[in-house]
């Protein structure tokens, strides 16, 4: 059976087409693969996954150390690693800020914004400050910072650390961040990652007497020239020990009984009080 000349064409030029796609696809993952190998890497460790919080704690501190992984094929960064960490507590279902204002000669509420799912701890450290560390428009993008103003809202209301109503004036989200600020549960720290090494740092987490307990998120980002070239998340654990974690579990699984005993209690030790100081 012999083909006519047109079909051969026809055929040739398929066969033509299916090769330059093979080649196109093969020299594709192998660029890829040449992108992964030349990819800086993280190796993240924590001085401590679990922190307990006993009668006497009065604060405490986590020392995160990381590595950056290179193989031989990666060329050096002529200007250097910049590292940033940041750590977020246990998140609560809804925090409202008030805005109080005048009336007469009294001050009262008078309109408020609720935000939603917000961390009730949350720190950011940094081998520099911020705003040199990497651009606006990637710390918005990497939730990067703790000033509201410049965090991008999405549909759901996301801005930044904060879940703030699309419709709600920014001065509540700076309200709301300035007094975590001012409880010690929000802070930055602009030198609070140290390089040892070119290739190794360490940053030391603050854990205040009020931290709450649950898990925290750390999520360790690694830059060069203002780019992000790798991330890495670690978790770690605050827990309440002896007789604070049985009073906590029975508040919460009882928490009528929980609150009858401690008016009962209440009145007693105000009847010990009245006993022992009273004036006949």
């Amino acid at each position: 059976m012999h083909l006519d000349r047109p079909a051969a064409v026809r055929t040739g030029a398929a066969a033509r087409l299916l090769y330059a796609l093979a080649a196109a696809l093969a020299a594709f993952i192998a660029l890829a693969a040449a992108d992964t190998a030349r990819a800086e890497g993280l190796v993240i460790s924590l001085s401590n996954h679990q922190v307990m919080i006993t009668s006497n704690y009065t604060g405490s501190q986590i020392t995160l150390f990381g590595a950056v992984q290179r193989d031989e094929q990666t060329i050096a960064r002529t200007t250097g690693y910049d590292a940033a960490v940041i750590v977020r507590g246990p998140r609560v279902d809804a925090v409202t800020v008030r805005r109080k204002e005048r009336l007469g000669p009294i001050w009262i509420n008078r309109t408020q914004q609720t935000f939603a799912d917000i961390p009730r701890y949350l720190a950011i450290l940094s081998s520099r400050p911020l705003d040199e560390l990497t651009s606006e428009l990637m710390r918005m993008r990497l939730q990067l910072d703790l000033d509201p103003t410049i965090a991008p809202r999405s549909e759901s209301g996301e801005s930044g650390a904060l879940l703030q109503p699309r419709d709600a004036p920014p001065e509540y989200a700076e309200a709301l961040v300035r007094l975590r600020m001012q409880e010690g549960q929000y802070f930055e720290i602009g030198r609070g990652v140290t390089f040892i090494t070119p290739m190794i740092f360490r940053a030391a987490i603050p854990l205040p007497a009020g931290a709450p307990p649950g898990n925290y998120e750390v999520e360790t980002l690694l830059f060069s020239d203002g780019v992000q070239l790798s991330r890495d998340i670690t978790n770690f654990e605050l827990v309440k020990t002896g007789f604070e974690q049985r009073v906590a579990v029975w508040a919460e699984t009882r928490a009528a009984a929980y609150g009858l005993l401690t008016v009962l209690m209440a009145m007693f030790f105000g009847w010990i009080a009245s006993v022992i100081f009273r004036r006949d």
